[in-house]
């Protein structure tokens, strides 16, 4: 009798683990989809419908999930945000060229954003603020920190001017790397968003290398 009765807790200890799974890789699966969805067609354009019939299942299912696009849109973002920051990491390594380094991050982040295409930053602050305000401080820490390495790894090198203000330096460059993503500026029309990103690490880089550095960056722009 005993037995028997370990058993059934067994077996339902069991289906409690393995619907614990499947609910788990249900919500990943729905943000994995809703991620490619709102990087190609935009943040507003997306509804829930639209994912639901993407994916072939209910939007009761997503809801079961995701009370609101509003959380799905926050869930997407943070995933976003962690793996962009985790791939940043494994870029940066200490025996890693500093300006390479930068080359390689830009790529991989537009990689990860498909380019832009859908202006995704742009549409999560006109439409999302507070989701948006939310990934910018998280944003800013990663980038600034990032960056302030970069910069003393690169004056640690030679590849950098050793009298940059690096903290000063760090600032500018998130700046300018968001001011590349207003609309009211730099219009799809008239911009492609990668070319700006390129356009603007050029400039970045020239602006604080040595003569070492801009052989390092005459080397990486010839190949491209």
């Amino acid at each position: 009798m005993e037995t028997i009765l370990v058993l059934k807790v067994s077996v339902i200890h069991l289906r409690r683990i393995l619907d614990i799974k499947i609910n788990i890789i249900m919500q990943e699966q729905i943000i994995e989809k809703a991620t490619e969805m709102y990087l190609t067609l935009g943040f507003k354009s997306v509804t829930m419908d639209d994912i639901a019939n993407e994916m072939g299942i209910s939007k009761k299912t997503i809801y079961q999930h995701f009370a609101n696009k509003n959380d799905l849109v926050e869930a997407v973002t943070m995933q976003m945000f962690d793996s962009i920051s985790c791939g940043i990491d494994q870029i940066c390594q200490p025996d890693k060229n500093a300006i390479e380094e930068l080359f390689e991050i830009k790529d991989f982040v537009l990689h990860k954003l498909k380019d832009e295409k859908a202006s995704p930053i742009f549409q999560l602050q006109k439409y999302f603020p507070k989701i948006y305000k939310t990934l910018h401080g998280k944003e800013y820490c990663k980038m600034q920190d990032c960056v302030v390495t970069n910069l003393k790894k690169g004056v640690e090198t030679g590849l950098y001017r050793p009298e940059i203000d690096i903290e000063f330096i760090s600032k500018i460059y998130y700046s300018c790397v968001h001011a590349l993503k207003d609309k009211n500026v730099f219009s799809d029309e008239s911009y492609n968003f990668r070319m700006m990103e390129e356009l603007y690490l050029d400039y970045h880089v020239r602006a604080i290398s040595t003569t070492k550095g801009l052989q390092v960056l005459e080397k990486i722009t010839n190949k491209s």
